[in-house]
């Protein structure tokens, strides 16, 4: 256990601790209320708590004066009780390469239908960790990559309906990542889905994410042609070598590496609209590296603070891409 706050800090001390009720509740109050228990609607601290029901009440008139800890939460309108929601939110959080809605349903006792909700409901929460406070500076990694099956797993007749040819990312979901060096001390990574990789696509994210005058290396590309009017521009071709004179970009291929791992060898199979959920989780994984399973794990916990998934805006295609 942690000396300092008493909390958990293996998977097995968690299961042990959050096994009591009153320790995962005291444990959510605490990090939610700091300062005190306060209605999730009208914010007024005069509530009483109804022990029976572990419940609180309002004491002004309002719809819902009534709440639970899970009010305004991704845990809302949950039966599992947050004991499982934990675990599955200190092995989501932790595992190098993901973990899986089977796994889920294997170790916690849930239906796999139910682990998958879990668990995209907990890579919401995970979003919070992946938001950029700050542009990037100093050297900064720009690359993109493409997310797909392999063409030669495929049927023809996918392969035919889908249109994909040759090994290229046609008929695959294209991905841009950004890294800032570890010069400026921690390297932090930034990615997203990206609609296709026309110039103004990828230069536009270059110009939202890093700030002008910074250095930025790319591959050889022509989208990024043109980046040497607000950045120190450097290209590396990797049709002639990986690295030269310091210019690459294989901290973007390490994270890639790793993303396309967690897909392949844990999701196996990953639908374009739900994509951006799995990219948030591996970006959360890497830029909180250096942190250890108990931090990660409050991170995660304090993420999924004023967020709500719901199951008819998981499962709606054209509502599954973020704005």
């Amino acid at each position: 256990m942690n000396a300092e706050t008493g909390y958990p800090e293996t998977l097995q001390e968690a299961v042990k601790y959050f096994a009591t009720d009153d320790n995962a509740l005291s444990f959510m109050v605490a990090l939610r209320w700091p300062d005190g228990v306060s209605c999730p609607t009208c914010g007024s601290n005069a509530v009483r708590y109804i022990e029976s029901r572990r419940v609180w009440q309002c004491a002004h008139k309002h719809a819902r004066k009534q709440f639970s800890v899970k009010v305004g939460t991704i845990f809302e309108d949950s039966p599992i009780k947050l004991e499982t929601w934990f675990c599955a939110m200190w092995m989501l959080s932790n595992c190098k390469n993901g973990v899986s809605s089977y796994e889920i349903h294997r170790e916690l006792g849930v239906t796999q239908k139910t682990g998958w909700f879990m668990l995209q409901r907990i890579r919401m929460a995970l979003q919070a960790g992946t938001v950029v406070k700050s542009q990037m500076t100093g050297t900064v990694e720009v690359d993109e990559s493409y997310i797909g099956g392999l063409a030669r797993n495929m049927h023809k007749e996918t392969k035919k309906r889908r249109g994909i040819t040759g090994t290229g990312g046609t008929g695959k979901t294209a991905v841009q990542g950004l890294l800032q060096r570890h010069e400026q001390g921690h390297t932090k990574v930034v990615a997203e889905v990206v609609g296709n990789t026309r110039r103004e696509t990828l230069q536009g994210n270059v110009r939202k994410y890093v700030l002008k005058g910074s250095e930025v290396q790319t591959d050889a590309l022509k989208s990024y042609e043109g980046l040497d009017a607000d950045f120190t521009h450097k290209v590396v071709d990797h049709a002639e070598c990986y690295v030269k004179d310091g210019v690459h970009t294989n901290g973007l291929e390490n994270f890639w590496s790793l993303l396309k791992r967690s897909i392949k060898g844990t999701y196996v199979s990953v639908e374009p609209f739900h994509l951006f959920r799995y990219l948030s989780e591996q970006v959360f994984r890497f830029n909180e590296r250096k942190d250890d399973n108990h931090g990660r794990f409050l991170a995660v916990v304090q993420g999924a603070i004023g967020k709500r998934l719901t199951w008819r805006q998981l499962t709606a295609q054209n509502d599954a891409l973020p704005a």
